[in-house]
């Protein structure tokens, strides 16, 4: 048995439902609402004989059943509230961003001033539902928030939320680990970390102790410890609320974080498509003709095999680079031992305020060094298109690669 899963929007199948008259449980359409109204958001404005009127979307209706409504009869102070807000700002934008004297007694707007209006209500709308889809699908309690001050750009197309790695066919990133420690009291003589030749990562307050390069070793799912295990920190997902929001010099999506964030705390894990290193080089130079880095070598052991976020991805995804970053990347074994295989978590570097971005160094990936120098030595297939970095550090490199 196989199906196709449906495409069209919640909006468009009650659309749909309302234009042929029927009802769906499952979509919101009942006996009871099937020809009700609710403003979804408000498209225009006009004044005629001194009244005041707005034209209004409805829910769940199409745009050709739009209605111009007195404003006393709308019950709706945040969707008015927006409509304010986003005509003002439209106003205040034009003529090169030089600020206008906003009228507040005019008797019609402009087309461009409402086809704005109405693009920044659908943005609204987009963001929304993407942050609900976002918070749905991830696996820790901490929130997920979306904000764009900056333009009109909405969620990003074909980009799906992940958990953990997705691996590509033909590699296994779980290798069967059937064993783990008998400690009843983490870190023991026999803990994890020990068993493989290394220290405990995490101090008694769960900060990381040890230096940039050394990998970090958890008990997992065969371990006698419990969850609150000091050893389990990065396989429980981020603690920190964070939001992506839209950059405003370029540098599209970035991640910012609503809580205050200590010295060498777990923030995220980097996760993508898990695929070979050949695969990699092929989709780099297509990435590079866009502009875009996702690609993440896992190079701790072998270069065998590389992480590629472009389209599967978590929060990581919209991480931006810093060559003064405030995030370090650390190899972490859990479930899977393969040293082919980490799974990549970054960590503090040292205090982050709340609502400061989020960055980490794109080179601590162990991708090839690209300098004027080592270019040189590259065949011509192999050489890459150079990105401009514009993370504005005063150390900055000049280059993303």
């Amino acid at each position: 048995a196989w199906y196709v899963p449906c495409l069209a929007s919640l909006e468009t199948l009650q659309e749909l439902c309302r234009k042929e008259n029927l009802r769906c449980k499952s979509i919101g359409i009942t006996n009871r609402n099937l020809k009700s109204y609710e403003v979804e958001y408000l498209c225009d404005y006009k004044v005629e004989e001194g009244t005041v009127y707005y034209l209004v979307k409805w829910k769940g209706w199409p745009e050709s059943s739009n209605t111009w409504e007195p404003q006393k009869n709308l019950k709706c102070p945040l969707l008015l509230q927006n409509f304010l807000s986003d005509k003002n700002e439209y106003l205040s934008r034009v003529r090169e961003g030089k600020a206008l004297k906003v009228r507040n007694h005019i008797k019609a707007l402009k087309p461009a001033v409402a086809d704005y209006i109405v693009k920044k209500a659908k943005q609204r709308i987009a963001l929304q539902r993407w942050k609900e889809e976002l918070n749905r699908k991830k696996n820790h309690k901490a929130m997920i928030l979306v904000e764009n001050t900056v333009d009109l750009e909405g969620p990003p197309v074909d980009f799906y939320y992940i958990n953990e790695y997705k691996p590509a066919p033909g590699i296994n990133v779980i290798n069967g680990i059937t064993t783990g420690c008998e400690c009843t009291d983490c870190p023991a003589e026999k803990c994890c970390p020990k068993e493989a030749g290394f220290i405990l990562a995490y101090n008694k307050q769960k900060k990381l102790k040890i230096q940039p390069g050394l990998p970090i070793y958890e008990c997992n799912s065969f371990c006698r410890c419990g969850p609150d295990c000091p050893n389990r920190i990065v396989q429980k997902g981020t603690p920190y609320s964070l939001c992506i929001f839209r950059t405003n010099n370029g540098r599209g999506w970035g991640v910012k974080t609503l809580q205050k964030i200590k010295t060498n705390s777990f923030v995220m894990e980097y996760v993508g498509e898990v695929i070979t290193s050949e695969e990699a080089e092929r989709r780099g130079q297509l990435y590079d003709n866009q502009g875009n880095t996702y690609l993440f070598d896992l190079d701790y052991d072998s270069d065998e095999f590389t992480v590629d976020a472009a389209r599967y991805g978590n929060v990581s995804h919209f991480v931006n680079h810093s060559c003064d970053p405030n995030l370090q990347v650390f190899n972490v074994f859990i479930d899977n031992l393969d040293l082919r295989l980490p799974r990549i978590a970054l960590f503090s570097t040292r205090t982050i305020k709340a609502g400061e971005e989020l960055t980490f160094d794109y080179q601590m990936k162990g991708s090839i060094d690209l300098t004027s120098d080592s270019a040189d030595g590259l065949s011509p297939s192999r050489k890459r298109i150079r990105t401009v970095c514009k993370c504005g550090a005063v150390c900055c490199r000049g280059y993303l690669n």
